[in-house]
C-alpha cells in the first residue's frame, strides 16, 4: 500500500527541516566574514605568484569588503555579468588597478622565470581587469580604453586580440570627431593596429598546409575593410574583403550576412575597377 502526500505538506516539511538544520550549527563566532573563511575556503585561490585570472562566482568567494586588488576584479566581474551593473563594475574595476598598478609601484611587470616565487612582490600586474575597464570605457572615453590596451600589451605583448581592441577604438574616435586631421590620423592609427593584430599569427605555406587557410582573423580583415571604404581607398578595401572572405571560407563568421555583403561590395569595386580600365 502506498501513501500519498500532498506536495505544499512535504515542501513544509523540508523547509521546518532546513531551519531546525540551520538553529542546531550556529555559526562559529570566531567567523570573520571576508577574512577568516579566506583561509579555508577552497574557492579563494593563493597568488602563486601571479592572480587567478578568470572568474569565480561571487557568492562563492564569501567576501563582505574587498581588501585587495583581486578580490575588487572578482566584484566588478560579478557586477558587470551577474547584475548587469556597469556603474560600479568600472568603479570596482578603476579600484583594482590602483592596487595593482605600475606607477605606484603596486605591480611589476614579468618577463622572465628567474626569481619567481610564491612571494613575489610586489605582485604581476593583471590584464584581465585593465581589458574588462578598456572595453566597457571604450564607447565613452576610447582614450582611456587605449592606454588600458597598452598597459595589456606591456603585461603581455604576445596576446591575442588586444590590438584589435585597439583598433576599434581609434575607429570609435575617428567617427565620433569632425576634425578632419584629428579623424584621418585615428583612421591611420586604426590601421597600424588592426595590421599589428595580423602581424601576430602570420599564414605562412606552413599553417596553409596544415589548415588550407589561405587568410586568417576575418574579424580584423572586415574592420580594415570598412575603414578603407570610409576613407575612399577602393583597391585596399577590395584587397581585404578578398582576404576576408579567404579567412571565412573554412570558419565563416559569426555575423555570416558579412559574407553576402563583403561579395555584394567586392563584385561592385571589381566592376568598377574594369570600368576604369576600360575608359583608358
Amino acid at each position: 500500500m502506498s501513501v500519498r502526500f500532498p506536495v505544499a505538506a512535504v515542501c513544509a516539511l523540508l523547509l521546518g527541516a532546513a531551519m531546525v538544520s540551520g538553529q542546531t550549527n550556529p555559526q562559529d563566532p570566531n567567523y570573520v566574514p571576508g577574512v577568516t573563511f579566506q583561509t579555508t575556503n577552497p574557492n579563494y585561490p593563493v597568488r602563486n605568484p601571479f592572480y587567478f585570472e578568470g572568474r569565480i562566482d561571487w557568492n562563492l568567494l564569501q567576501i563582505t569588503t574587498p581588501s585587495n586588488a583581486w578580490e575588487y576584479v572578482q566584484r566588478g566581474i560579478h557586477e558587470q555579468d551577474d547584475l548587469l551593473d556597469t556603474t560600479d563594475a568600472i568603479s570596482d574595476y578603476k579600484q583594482a588597478i590602483s592596487m595593482n598598478n605600475l606607477t605606484n609601484g603596486t605591480c611589476q611587470l614579468i618577463t622572465t622565470a628567474a626569481g619567481l616565487g610564491t612571494t613575489t612582490n610586489p605582485p604581476p600586474c593583471m590584464f584581465t581587469v585593465r581589458l574588462r575597464l578598456g572595453n566597457l570605457l571604450m564607447p565613452s572615453d576610447p582614450a582611456s580604453a587605449i592606454e588600458l590596451f597598452q598597459e595589456v600589451l606591456n603585461i603581455d605583448p604576445l596576446r591575442l586580440g588586444v590590438n584589435a581592441m585597439i583598433g576599434q577604438a581609434y575607429t570609435t574616435m575617428a567617427a565620433a570627431t569632425a576634425d578632419p586631421v584629428a579623424q584621418a590620423t585615428a583612421w591611420n592609427n586604426a590601421i597600424a593596429a588592426y595590421k599589428a593584430e595580423l602581424a601576430l599569427s602570420p599564414v605562412s605555406a606552413t599553417t596553409t598546409a596544415i589548415t588550407a587557410d589561405l587568410a586568417n582573423n576575418a574579424h580584423v580583415h572586415w574592420a580594415l575593410a570598412e575603414i578603407y571604404r570610409q576613407t575612399g581607398q577602393s583597391a585596399n578595401e577590395a584587397s581585404e574583403l578578398t582576404l576576408y572572405l579567404q579567412a571565412t571560407q573554412w570558419h565563416s563568421d559569426t555575423y555570416a550576412w558579412h559574407i553576402q555583403l563583403a561579395n555584394v561590395r567586392l563584385n561592385s569595386l571589381q566592376a568598377k575597377a574594369r570600368t576604369r580600365e576600360d575608359r583608358r
